[in-house]
C-alpha cells in the first residue's frame, strides 16, 4: 500500500515558505517628503521636514544659485546633472542640500528626498531600479561620501550613475556631499601595493567624473565669515556691539572659519545674552 505523502509535502512547502525572504515592502511616499532608506531591510522610513530655510545659510550665495538651478530643472522634467557638493567641513553642504530640496518641494507633492548611508553605496543600483518605476521624482542624498573600503563601492556607484545597461532612471537625481573632490580617503594609497593602489585611485577618481555638476565650498575668508556672523545677528535681532572682535576670537579658538563656526558663535553669543533663538 502506497503511503500518502501529501501531509509531508505540505509541511515541507510551508517550511520553505517561512524560509523564503519576504517580498519588499511597497513604500508609501505620501507619508512624508523626506525618507531614510534601510538597504538591509529594503524599507523607507519617513522623516520630519528639514526646518532650516535656505536663506538662513549665509556666505554661500554662488553655491546656492548653482544648486537650485539644477534642482529646478530636475523638478521640472528638464535635462539635469547629478551633483557633488565638495569642500571644507562645516561649509553647510548637507544643510544646503536639504534646505534647497525643501524649498523646491514646498509646492511639488511628487518631489521626494531619500537619504542613504555612505556604507550602503553598493545598494544604489537596486535602489535606483526600485525608484525608477515610480511616478515621483527623487533626490537621493548621500552625505559625506567616500570610499573607505576601496574600489568595489566606487564601481557600484559608477554603475548606478552611468555604467549600467539602462543608466540611471530619469526620475532620480543623485546628490552627494564630500570633503574631497575625488572622494578618495587619505592614506588609501599607502594601504595597498603601488599598482593596486593606482588602479583603485583611477577607479575612484573616475566616479567623480560621473557627477555633471561639481559645486565647491572653499575655506571661508575673514570678510565672508564676518558677513555671515552679522547676517545671523541681524536675522535674530542679537546685539552687535563688539561682535566682530568676539567672532574672530571664536574662530581662532576653533582653528578656522566656516558657516558652521559662525553659527556656533551665534548660539554662544545668544546664550550668553540670555536670548532664545527660534530653532
Amino acid at each position: 500500500m502506497t503511503e500518502d505523502l501529501s501531509p509531508l509535502l505540505i509541511r515541507i512547502a510551508e517550511a520553505l515558505e517561512r524560509l523564503a525572504p519576504s517580498p519588499p515592502e511597497v513604500p508609501d511616499f505620501s507619508l512624508a517628503r523626506l525618507f531614510r532608506h534601510d538597504a538591509a531591510r529594503a524599507r523607507f522610513a519617513p522623516a520630519r521636514d528639514y526646518a532650516l530655510p535656505l536663506d538662513a545659510l549665509l556666505g554661500v550665495d554662488r553655491q546656492k544659485a548653482l544648486l537650485c538651478a539644477n534642482l529646478e530643472r530636475f523638478a521640472s522634467g528638464l535635462p539635469f546633472n547629478h551633483i557633488l557638493l565638495w569642500g571644507v567641513r562645516g561649509a553647510g553642504k548637507s544643510s544646503m542640500a536639504k534646505a534647497a530640496f525643501m524649498g523646491m518641494a514646498a509646492d511639488r507633492s511628487d518631489l521626494k528626498l531619500v537619504e542613504v548611508d555612505r556604507d550602503e553605496v553598493s545598494a544604489l543600483p537596486r535602489l535606483f531600479d526600485l525608484l525608477g518605476g515610480r511616478p515621483e521624482r527623487f533626490v537621493v542624498l548621500c552625505d559625506d561620501l567616500s570610499f573607505e573600503d576601496g574600489a568595489e563601492a566606487a564601481k557600484a556607484l559608477k554603475s548606478a550613475l552611468e555604467g549600467g545597461v539602462s543608466g540611471p532612471p530619469s526620475n532620480v537625481l543623485f546628490l552627494a556631499t564630500s570633503n574631497r573632490r575625488h572622494l578618495m580617503p587619505r592614506g588609501h594609497v599607502e594601504d595597498r601595493g603601488l599598482i593596486a593602489a593606482a588602479e583603485d585611485a583611477e577607479e575612484e577618481v573616475s566616479v567623480s567624473d560621473r557627477f555633471g555638476l561639481w559645486i565647491g565650498f572653499p575655506p571661508m575668508d575673514q570678510p565672508t565669515y564676518l558677513a555671515a556672523v552679522r547676517g545671523y545677528a541681524r536675522r535674530y535681532g542679537l546685539p552687535v556691539r563688539g561682535l566682530d572682535r568676539r567672532a574672530l576670537q571664536w574662530a581662532q579658538a576653533r582653528g578656522g572659519r566656516s558657516g558652521r563656526v559662525a553659527w556656533q558663535f551665534i548660539l554662544d553669543h545668544a546664550g550668553s545674552k540670555g536670548i532664545a533663538l527660534p530653532l
